[in-house]
């Protein structure tokens, strides 16, 4: 299966979503889709033999909307016109640059003689803009080239449809007003009613071309319930040129006003809320100093290549992630870690790319370059969680589908019900005698008012909102932190876990085990314990081979070379040195092969009840000594179990160790629940077995040995540092490798989950309210404009109180 995000034009409302989303999961090969509201995207996982993207991109314009894959993003460019004399000469050149295919966006400024043109390079040439200037006689030269920034291409553009649409309005009611209650103003309904075209119809002119659309695929939207608020008040208002009726006109106008500006507030509020992937984006060098031939050369970082050295000095980004071959320096790593403490790095360091270089110069091989760099990937993983769906969010999706179809219905109901049963309906107007009400009118125009007001009040916006900004604020929080959350279930289901499952090894421990005894046998000495375990040891891959090897350099102890070499998983390794058979491993390798340990088995305990591992050296079925390796617990692992704990989550440690040394660790650091004798394979089983015992369970590992068990677990929890971590293998990636990070990640998760709760609430409730005053007449249509403008925006704002959450360890 193949993954890919489309950009998506037209969309307005959660019914946009829904439609389009429908669209594309009805496409042969496709296995996946979620549409993202505030994110204007879609993200498709589909069968690339069976589809493709020009299939999905066709599937979602014959819905009614445009689209274009994510990764072509539109450039921006600034442009000097030259000749022109007035601003006909502007609109002009404006016009032709608009026209041209593959330019978005064109704005021609005739007091600095500026253009700003957004395009598709792909789709057309800076040449191909000059000669369409040239050729209307103007001439054209070039500035600079940027990315453009869609976002706030969008708030320009909504801004500008508010102040027209304001202007508008505003005019007509001070006009109203004067007219009212103080000097009737001759020619007053011809002089509204040509002032409300502004607001009705050119402001609202991308509302009733949407509305258009989704009547030409015989299907309703948010933009629909607008058009009808607002031009069946207008049309009916203009039998007030033939006949003494009530007119609407500045009703209309301030409808679609209130409309627009809820619109601008929610665009610049949705913007707020995907600050953290534009901060991400903003991240990466631009420019890398590269050794070439002994001389330095600036190249852009898309021209890198792994194996090349890279020059950093002090103050300058990384360009990617590599290797330090020479120097040493002190880095910034906070924009991946979120811990502000720089650190060291020097030889033979990984480091990774946008970081910032503090104090030495340093020579950096590359390692990793585009799409595969650290920062893309995390880019890549917020915008997944940004565009996943909760299970709470899929009723919602089923009501949204109905919504817009309903309200119709429902405003027609009010009208009719309005017409037959007055009396009920005046009667209640009068009981609750709002401020805005008048029975004192005709019948039809308590009618129209009441329809009116069912439409415009009505909002299938806030509930398509209420989770896609919950999560874009939540998972952006998380990025700038160092945590990231592949998906909104995993924050759904993190709030039901019952049991934190933690491996021993890298998570609980700094996962740089070091030999603390050497204890020889009468018939042996220390040395030649070292001898036999650091050689053996030398051609192992377990985790305190290394350990071994280490403290043999370090006392001068020389290796052998190692014949008939055996591991044996679990237990330990075997081999001939010499004419000597050595084993080196656990009492399971000796009972394994009926090996004595007696001498040692008392000395064993000891060190085992303070939390070290024992290894024993045999050589030819006697044991010569042990070693004892301890591993040194992280700083904060204490203090966040017990954190975690105090949240009403059981915690567990699942490791390879005897029960002893488990149980030596757990008690150091707070642990309620020990699994050990765990050979690497059995981790998924111990986590089976705890989903049965307790319910969901999370497990805490280091991504790449404990994938499987991550998988296994409820919420799969990766910790790590650095570049090495496999971001791919769990829900939540954690970049700091300190436990604190698993306290953080529970706050935000529950926090995020909340919001999202909360949302909901807010919408269910407005529109439970909302609707039914409406209907029965308490609520002004100019009032329900402008609560279904807040409604929105409320639940935009609402997640972005996620921004201020406190998830730090206490």
């Amino acid at each position: 299966m193949k993954e890919t995000i489309l950009e998506i034009e037209g969309m307005t409302c959660a019914s946009c979503a829904k439609r389009i989303e429908d669209a594309l999961k009805k496409t042969e090969g496709v296995s996946s889709v979620n549409v993202s509201l505030p994110a204007e995207k879609a993200f498709v996982e589909y069968d690339p033999d069976i589809t493709d993207t020009v299939s999905l991109i066709k599937a979602v314009e014959n819905a009614g909307y445009s689209a274009t894959p994510a990764d072509q993003k539109a450039r921006m460019i600034t442009a000097n016109i030259h000749d022109m004399t007035c601003a006909s000469c502007a609109k002009r050149v404006e016009n032709v640059l608009s026209s041209l295919p593959g330019v978005h966006e064109a704005n021609v400024n005739f007091a600095t003689s500026k253009a700003t043109i957004s395009y598709d390079p792909s789709a057309v040439s800076v040449d191909d803009m000059k000669r369409a200037v040239d050729d209307t006689g103007y001439s054209m030269s070039f500035e600079e080239e940027e990315e453009a920034d869609p976002e706030q291409l969008k708030i320009s553009k909504a801004a500008r449809k508010m102040w027209i649409a304001a202007s508008s309005a505003s005019a007509i009611m001070v006009l109203m007003t004067i007219h009212m209650f103080f000097v009737p103003i001759p020619g007053y309904f011809f002089i509204t009613a040509v002032l409300a075209i502004p607001s009705v119809f050119i402001a609202g002119a991308d509302t009733h071309r949407a509305t258009w659309k989704a009547l030409k695929h015989k299907t309703a939207n948010m933009d629909t319930l607008i058009t009808m608020g607002s031009l069946i008040p207008y049309f009916l208002s203009m039998l007030g040129f033939w006949f003494p009726v009530t007119t609407f006109v500045e009703m209309a106008a301030t409808i679609m006003a209130l409309h627009l500006v809820g619109r601008y507030l929610e665009t610049k509020a949705k913007g707020r809320a995907s600050q953290a992937i534009k901060k991400l984006i903003a991240m990466e060098a631009k420019n890398a100093r590269i050794i070439e031939d002994g001389d330095e050369k600036e190249v852009p970082v898309k021209e890198l290549k792994i194996g090349d050295i890279m020059l950093i000095k002090p103050g300058e980004k990384i360009p990617t992630d590599g290797v330090v071959v020479s120097g040493s320096s002190t880095v910034d790593e906070s924009m991946a870690t979120g811990e502000s403490m720089p650190v060291e790095r020097r030889d033979g360091d990984e480091v990774i790319g946008s970081t910032i270089n503090q104090q030495g110069s340093l020579r950096v091989r590359v390692t990793k370059v585009g799409k595969d760099t650290f920062l893309s990937q995390v880019i890549s993983m917020v915008e997944q969680a940004q565009g996943s769906k909760v299970p709470i969010q899929e009723f919602a999706d089923k009501v949204t589908g109905y919504f817009v179809p309903a309200v119709i219905i429902i405003a027609i109901a009010a009208s009719i019900s309005w017409m037959l049963f007055p009396d009920f309906h005046i009667s209640i107007v009068e009981y609750f005698s709002f401020p805005w009400s008048n029975t004192d009118v005709p019948l039809f125009t308590l009618a129209i008012l009441a329809t009116t007001a069912v439409l415009v009040i009505s909002c299938p916006c806030a509930l398509g909102l209420a989770t896609p900004t919950a999560l874009m604020v939540g998972s952006g929080r998380g990025a700038e932190r160092g945590i990231l959350i592949r998906s909104g279930e995993a924050i759904q289901t993190m709030k039901d876990v019952k049991v934190i499952a933690f491996d021993k090894t890298g998570t609980i421990t700094e996962g740089t085990p070091k030999v603390t005894d050497v204890l020889a046998s009468d018939s042996s000495s220390s040395e030649e314990v070292l001898l036999y375990a650091a050689s053996l040891e030398s051609v192992s891959e377990h985790p305190l081979a290394s350990a071994i090897i280490q403290k043999a350099e370090d006392a001068g102890v020389s290796r052998k070379d190692v014949q008939d070499f055996e591991s044996i998983t679990g237990k330990g390794v075997k081999g001939h040195i010499g004419d000597h058979e050595i084993i080196v491993g656990n009492r399971k390798i000796l009972s394994m092969f009926n090996i004595d340990y007696q001498e040692f088995a008392g000395r064993m305990d000891e060190l085992e009840l303070a939390a070290r591992t024992v290894v024993l050296v045999v050589m030819d079925g006697n044991v010569i000594g042990i070693l004892a390796i301890a591993d040194t617990l992280k700083e904060d692992s204490a203090h966040a179990i017990k954190a975690i704990e105090n949240m009403g989550i059981k915690t567990a440690m699942i490791t390879g160790d005897n029960r002893r040394t488990a149980e030596a660790v757990a008690e150091m650091v707070g642990i309620s629940h020990v699994i050990s004798d765990v050979l690497p394979g059995g981790k998924v089983d111990e986590i089976k077995k705890l989903q049965s015992e307790y319910g969901m369970v999370a497990m805490v590992g280091d991504g790449i040995n404990d994938a499987p068990a991550l998988k296994q677990a409820n919420v799969g929890i990766a910790i790590g540092t650095g570049t090495d971590i496999a971001i791919e293998s769990a829900d939540i990636t954690l970049v700091s490798g300190d436990l604190k990070s698993v306290v953080s990640a529970i706050k935000l998760s529950r926090s995020t989950f909340r919001k999202i709760r909360e949302n909901y609430f807010w919408a269910w409730i407005y529109n439970a309210v909302a609707i039914p005053a409406a209907f029965l007449g308490l609520l002004h249509p100019m009032i329900g404009a402008a609560a279904m403008a807040i409604s929105s925006l409320t639940v935009v704002l609402n997640s972005l109180r996620l921004k201020r959450t406190d998830i730090d360890l206490d």
